[in-house]
């Protein structure tokens, strides 16, 4: 199908080169084929949303564009840390099955050789550590309390494991054909830095003169942040064997960082991650934005909400290049008053965020329909995760606001956001999306699109603002599915432009693939 079109077009570029026929003629006839193409794909997506194995294996190998929304360290599956933690000879508490370093002490069991010398308690420990076999009222009263309680529980061993954490993520994403991945992720001094920083004398609202008593150790915090991620780089590097005959498929994914905040903790933690964050972003280019972390409903996180927002501002006002992607709206009726509800989406939007993550309670959001046409007017995209919307607050099928983000206009990305914790992956999210929200295949294309569109990687779109069309110097060139000169030139300049090209290219050969296989 791919080389028929081709060959059209190119007998097409002939006549036009001959004055016989409009370039733009061509054009049309090219995004003619792909239509059709894209509408043939879609009858056969059509008659497999029903089954669920058969639609896995169609999803599977559809290009995913890129995952926004990914905490690193929820992104790994409990036996991998296990795995590690084997390797590593470190312990698990009994008691709640944490794992800890050793030496071992009375109440705890050696990881290393646990798989075999203790099948039953290996089982117990993935469990403890991720969402799976939970039982909503056995040990833990809910998902939300059950799913947050497992992060302290692996802690200690991911932070001695940041390149390999990266190594799993990005196979993972390989292997459901995500083509870029933010990861949410700290150096590790962020650490050390934000409680020093608690000790100092804050004053609130005041955070000019805040900021004056931490300004000095920035620059050195960066220097080892950069270091310490150079050495993550290595070890991805060695790990994925990239750059060698044997190269994994992982190291085709392309990846940046996001700094993130922590919402749940005091005032001056929260500015001093701020504070490194935003140094972050604007001294090394892997990381390409900033986020803030924890859960919503925290009693900190409630409280100190608008607090947060200023300090972004101010932190914007200083850097406006920094490009902010803020959890907002991770809340639902009955888990917090109806009156922090109705503010979250619209106050993040206002600080300057280009990104929300979760979005959930945007319908109970005062005038909610202004903020969704005001988000779809300035293309501020919700990552919307399904999975953990599902397992931490209970809202799925209909109770999700998906189609009302889709139905105003507001761009959508699919995203994964503690996919080992919550024991799903991206191609799970797709499925979610055709089965219980009802999104057919060119929906399903356009939210891969948009996964790189509203991405922070450098360099300009492949696309207009609309999401939809093509910028003009490579619109003959995408139809073509082959980049003229002029195209090849504006592509180089745009890390960005460029994976979306290959999106297209990879996109376009799935869709000749799905015909001929019939799935």
């Amino acid at each position: 199908m791919k080389t028929r079109s081709r060959s059209r077009f190119r007998r097409c570029a002939a006549l036009a080169a001959a004055a016989l026929l409009g370039t733009a003629a061509c054009t049309a006839q090219a995004a003619y084929d792909d239509a059709r193409r894209e509408q043939r794909v879609a009858a056969q997506f059509q008659t497999l949303v029903g089954q669920s194995a058969r639609l896995r294996a169609f999803l599977q190998q559809m290009p995913k564009g890129g995952d926004l929304h990914n905490h690193l360290v929820g992104s790994v599956y409990a036996e991998d840390y296990l795995r590690w933690a084997d390797e590593d000879g470190y312990c698990v508490k009994l008691a709640d099955k944490g794992l800890v370093a050793p030496p071992c002490k009375a109440g705890e069991a050696p990881a290393r050789g646990l798989a075999t010398r203790d099948p039953a308690l290996y089982e117990q420990v993935v469990d403890a550590l991720s969402m799976r076999n939970f039982v909503p009222g056995v040990g833990f009263a809910s998902g939300h309390d059950r799913f947050f309680s497992v992060f302290g529980k692996f802690m200690p061993l991911a932070a001695t494991r940041l390149g390999d954490t990266v190594v799993e993520t990005l196979k993972l994403a390989a292997h459901d054909r995500v083509g870029y991945v933010e990861i949410m992720v700290n150096p590790s001094n962020a650490y050390s830095f934000a409680p020093r920083a608690t000790k100092k004398p804050w004053q609130a609202g005041d955070y000019a003169e805040n900021y004056k008593q931490i300004e000095a150790e920035l620059p050195k915090l960066v220097a080892e942040a950069r270091a310490e991620f150079d050495a993550a780089d290595a070890v991805i590097r060695e790990r994925l064997r990239c750059g060698t005959a044997q190269a994994d498929a992982a190291c085709a994914v392309q990846f940046r960082y996001l700094a993130y905040v922590d919402r749940a903790m005091p005032q001056p933690f929260a500015f001093a991650e701020m504070a490194l964050g935003y140094a972050l972003v604007q001294a090394d280019p892997r990381f390409v934005g900033i986020n803030i972390v924890d859960p919503e409903d925290n009693p900190t996180a409630l409280a100190d909400y608008g607090v947060h927002m200023d300090m972004f501002r101010f932190f914007s006002a200083r850097a406006p290049q920094v490009k902010k992607t803020l959890h907002a709206g991770e809340l639902t009726m009955g888990l917090v008053p109806p009156a922090d509800l109705g503010f979250h989406i619209r106050d993040a939007v206002i600080a300057g965020a280009l990104r929300i993550g979760h979005g959930v309670d945007i319908a109970y959001e005062a005038d909610a329909p202004k903020l969704l046409a005001a988000m779809a007017r300035d293309r501020i995209a919700v990552e919307i995760n399904l999975t953990s919307n599902d397992v931490i607050l209970g809202v799925k099928g209909r109770d999700h606001p998906l189609p009302l983000y889709l139905a105003a206009g507001v761009p959508v990305v699919l995203s994964t956001d503690d996919e080992g914790v919550s024991r799903s992956d991206m191609t799970w999210e797709y499925i979610r999306a055709a089965q219980e929200q009802g999104l057919d295949y060119p929906t399903l294309k356009q939210i891969a699109r948009n996964g790189l569109s509203h991405a922070f990687i450098a360099g300009d779109s492949l696309w207009q603002a609309d999401g939809r069309t093509p910028v003009a110097v490579c619109a003959a060139s995408l139809a073509a599915l082959k980049a003229d000169a002029g195209c090849a030139d504006w592509l180089k300049r745009s890390d960005k432009a460029r994976l979306q090209w290959q999106h297209e290219l990879d996109s376009a050969s799935f869709e000749a693939r799905v015909l001929q296989q019939r799935l």
